[in-house]
């Protein structure tokens, strides 16, 4: 029995397309991938690798980012659970480099179909050409929405709503660092920091090492506007 077989129930809950998979390609699925389990802080690609494969997450989270000449990161996207990376498979099916850096940032575990594998599954199968254009048109909305925001939307805006969103529920204190926020908006630390101490002087924020307690969140998603 293969590792695939051996974790199939675990598989279709997170890829349940494969529920309705014709036998044939059920059966070479089975065959053709493989698991692989990746820990945290693992690169799995860096800019202009080649595309050897396509991972799909069973678990744990990737962060696909660019970085600018200055040292600057922007988030592109993540993807976790039941999801895959649309530049993988956009760079495998055009054959070019990959023009980003995806980074394990929690422990996965992944099915790995290989390139060739992936390429003739989409000639042959529906039900497989459809699972990858749906991953190309899901991730695609989420990048041009992340351009959008950096290119309309003011930076205290879009610092306020990061607030709001990472905050955990019952929980008004954020453990993170000015840099790792300043990673996510593709801005600089400075910009990050000056704004948080605007944040705190207005009393919506307090600020300590490594944390941000959110005082007054109905105000700080006025921010947001």
């Amino acid at each position: 029995m293969t590792q695939i077989e051996q974790k199939i129930d675990t598989i279709i809950a997170r890829l349940p397309f494969l529920k309705e998979a014709p036998a044939e390609f059920f059966k070479e699925f089975v065959t053709q991938a493989r698991l692989q389990k990746i820990p945290a802080g693992t690169t799995v690609f860096w800019e202009g690798d080649a595309c050897h494969s396509l991972a799909l997450l069973l678990s744990g989270t990737v962060r696909v980012f660019k970085t600018g000449e200055n040292g600057r990161e922007i988030t592109l996207y993540r993807f976790g659970a039941g999801e895959g990376c649309i530049l993988t498979a956009s760079c495998i099916m055009q054959g070019g480099d990959f023009p980003a850096i995806a980074e394990v940032e929690r422990d996965a575990e992944a099915v790995i179909i290989p390139a060739s594998i992936l390429k003739n599954w989409v000639h042959r199968y529906e039900i497989w050409r459809e699972f990858v254009l749906g991953l190309l048109a899901q991730r695609l909305s989420n990048v041009i929405a992340t351009v959008e925001e950096i290119a309309f939307r003011r930076m205290d805006a879009r610092l306020a709503e990061w607030l709001q969103t990472n905050q955990s529920k019952g929980n008004s204190t954020i453990r993170v660092t000015h840099h790792k926020i300043a990673e996510e908006l593709g801005t600089a630390r400075e910009v990050v920091s000056r704004l948080l101490k605007d944040f705190e002087t207005k009393g919506l924020i307090r600020l300590a090492r490594g944390e941000i307690e959110i005082h007054l969140p109905a105000q700080l998603k006025q921010k947001m506007k």
